[in-house]
C-alpha cells in the first residue's frame, strides 16, 4: 500500500477520533449550565462548538508535547499512530455508551504507548515526559480543581446552604460566560492533541519516504519537531466543534446530574476553578484531561453545600473508569498495532473492525437515547435496561382509568380525568284524579 495512501487513511482517522474527543467530552464545559437552566441544551451545544473553535487556534503547546515528547517519532510508522486512534476511538465509544465521562486524552496516550510498545520497544516511549506531562498532572489537578471549587462554593453561599432567588438569576447569568470560558479552554487543550497526532503521522511519513527516496518530497512532508501546518490547525479545531455540536448527551447527563444536584452559584464556582487549572495546564503544555478537572471541580462544588446528597456510587464508576483507561486503552492499541503490522490485510482488517464495533455500539445506544429534549430527565444512563421516566416526565395516574395497552396508555387522554354527571331522580307526574305515576313508564313495572 502507497505510504501517501496510508497517511491520509491515518489522518482522516485521526479526525474522527477528533470528532468523537468533541462530543465525548462536550459535557466538560455544558454540563453544569444545561443542568442548572443557564442554557437550552441546544445552544449549550452550538456555543461550546464556537468556543472549541477558537481555543483550538490559540496555542501548539500540547501539540508539540505530544508530536515529539511522548515517544520517539524517528521511530514510528503511519500504522503505528493508525492503530494508537483505533484503540482511543473505540474505547471512546464504549464510555460513551455508558455514559462514563472518561478521559480522551488519557485513551489517545495509553493507545499510543500501546502501539509504540509493539512496534517499537520500550525505548520508543518517553517515560519521563509521560510521568512529568501525563500522569502527575492527572493527579494533581482535579485535587486542585476541587478545591478551588469547594472553596468558590463556601464563599458564594457565606455559610447558608440556600442562596437567595435574586443571586441564583445572577449567577445564571454569570455562568453562561464562565461556561463559554471552559469550553474554549478545552478546545485549546483537547484540540492541540489531535493537531499533534496529525503531525506525528506527516513527521513518521516524512522520514518514512526520505528512507525509500532521499530526494522525494511532498506538500504535507513535516520535519521533526516542528509546529502544525496551518491546515491540521483548522482541521482539528472544526473536527472537534462539529463533535461538539452533535451533543454527547450521555456523558452529559451523567456530568450534570448523577454526580449532585447543584444550582447556578454552584455551577458558576465549579466551571471558573475548571477554567483557570485547564487554561493553565495547556500554557505549560501538560497533557491535562479536562474531564478530569471538571469532574472534580463538580465534585468539590456538591461537598461543599450538600455533602449528603453527592452520588458516590457515580463516583466510584467514573473512578474506576479513570483507572482504567490507560491500560484498556494500551491494550486497544496495543492490540490494533500487532494486527496492523502483518501486512495491508491486516491494515485492512483493523479498518473493518473499527466500523463495525463502531456500528453495533450505535445500534445498542439506541435502545436508550439520550437527546437534548431528555438529557435532565434522570440521573442515570441505561444500556440494556429500560430507563424510568423522571417524577418531571412520568404522568400522573388516573385512578379512574382501568389497565390499558401501552399504546392506549400512552395517549393522552388516559391521563384525562373522567367527569362524572349528577343523574336526576324522573319526576312523577299528577294525573287530574290526584295520583302519580311514574315519568318513564318502564320503570313502573321494574
Amino acid at each position: 500500500m502507497p505510504i501517501e495512501l496510508i497517511v491520509l487513511i491515518v489522518v482522516l482517522t485521526a479526525l474522527v477520533f477528533d470528532f468523537t474527543n468533541g462530543f465525548h467530552d462536550a459535557a466538560n464545559a455544558m454540563a453544569t449550565a444545561v443542568a442548572t437552566g443557564a442554557f437550552k441544551p441546544k445552544i449549550a451545544v452550538l456555543m461550546a462548538a464556537v468556543m472549541n473553535l477558537v481555543g483550538a487556534c490559540l496555542s501548539t503547546e500540547v501539540a508539540k508535547t505530544i508530536s515529539s515528547g511522548i515517544v520517539e517519532d524517528s521511530l514510528i510508522a503511519p500504522e503505528t499512530v493508525f492503530a494508537a486512534l483505533v484503540g482511543a476511538i473505540l474505547w471512546n465509544l464504549v464510555t460513551w455508551l455508558f455514559g462514563l465521562p472518561s478521559s480522551s486524552s488519557h485513551a489517545i496516550f495509553g493507545a499510543l504507548v500501546g502501539a509504540v510498545l509493539v512496534q517499537a520497544g520500550t525505548h520508543g516511549v518517553h517515560w519521563g515526559t509521560i510521568v512529568s506531562k501525563v500522569l502527575l498532572p492527572a493527579l494533581v489537578a482535579p485535587f486542585v480543581a476541587g478545591l478551588a471549587s469547594y472553596l468558590a462554593t463556601k464563599i458564594a453561599y457565606h455559610g447558608d446552604h440556600n442562596a437567595p432567588k435574586g443571586a441564583r438569576k445572577r449567577y445564571r447569568m454569570a455562568q453562561r460566560a464562565s461556561s463559554l470560558l471552559v469550553a474554549l479552554a478545552h478546545g485549546t487543550s483537547d484540540g492541540q492533541k489531535t493537531m499533534g497526532i496529525i503531525t506525528l503521522v506527516l513527521v513518521a511519513g516524512s522520514l518514512e519516504l526520505k528512507q525509500i527516496n532521499p530526494n522525494s518530497s511532498t506538500w504535507w512532508g513535516q520535519a521533526s519537531g516542528s509546529s502544525p501546518h496551518w491546515w491540521v490547525i483548522l482541521a482539528a479545531g472544526l473536527a472537534i466543534a462539529l463533535g461538539t455540536y452533535s451533543g454527547g448527551w450521555r456523558i452529559m447527563r451523567t456530568m450534570g446530574k448523577g454526580m449532585a444536584d447543584i444550582e447556578s452559584p454552584q455551577g458558576f464556582a465549579a466551571e471558573t476553578s475548571a477554567m483557570a487549572a485547564i487554561l493553565a495546564s495547556s500554557h505549560l503544555g501538560f497533557g491535562l484531561s479536562t474531564t478530569h478537572v471538571v469532574s472534580g471541580a463538580v465534585m468539590g462544588t456538591g461537598l461543599a453545600r450538600t455533602p449528603d446528597e453527592v452520588r458516590w456510587s457515580t463516583a466510584g464508576r467514573m473512578a474506576s473508569a479513570w483507572l482504567l483507561t490507560l491500560p484498556a486503552a494500551a491494550l486497544a492499541g496495543a492490540a490494533a498495532a500487532w494486527l496492523a503490522g502483518l501486512g495491508n490485510w491486516g491494515f485492512v482488517a483493523v479498518i473493518v473492525i473499527l466500523i463495525a464495533c463502531s456500528a453495533v455500539i450505535k445500534v445498542v445506544a439506541s435502545y436508550n437515547h439520550v437527546s437534548h429534549e431528555n438529557v435532565n430527565d434522570s440521573r442515570e444512563v441505561k444500556v440494556l435496561a429500560k430507563a424510568a421516566l423522571s417524577s418531571q416526565t412520568r404522568p400522573i395516574p388516573n385512578p379512574l382509568v382501568p389497565q390499558l395497552p401501552d399504546k392506549i396508555a400512552d395517549h393522552p387522554m388516559a391521563t384525562t380525568p373522567l367527569v362524572l354527571t349528577k343523574l336526576k331522580k324522573p319526576k312523577n307526574k299528577r294525573n287530574k284524579g290526584g295520583s302519580s305515576e311514574p315519568a318513564d313508564k318502564d320503570a313502573a313495572h321494574v
